[in-house]
């Protein structure tokens, strides 16, 4: 799961994670929630997916505004990992 993807596979994984977007070597997405303590239980769930997966995102928190960004540094870009990390999250911030 830690071999970096083709281009080609990337763009057809991107279409699997709605509302996610490539940056680059990462994938991004954002949120913005009811208030602070929406936003704070979606980043708790996102640690337990990290913790999980062994695989942690960059996270960004301003009141209400959640902001996620993920890339496999070890392997220099977007991994399949990436993509499941991404799919669980959006699992959970669908609830």
């Amino acid at each position: 799961m830690r071999q970096r993807l083709d281009e080609a596979e990337i763009a057809t994984r991107l279409t699997t994670v709605p509302g996610w977007r490539r940056d680059g070597e990462t994938l991004v997405r954002e949120w913005q929630l009811g208030d602070f303590d929406v936003a704070m239980a979606l980043i708790n769930a996102v640690a337990d997916v990290a913790r999980t997966l062994d695989h942690h995102p960059d996270l960004y928190n301003v009141y209400n505004r959640v902001r996620l960004s993920v890339t496999t540094h070890d392997a220099g870009g977007l991994t399949a990992l990436d993509f499941e990390f991404a799919a669980r999250v959006s699992a959970i911030a669908a609830e």
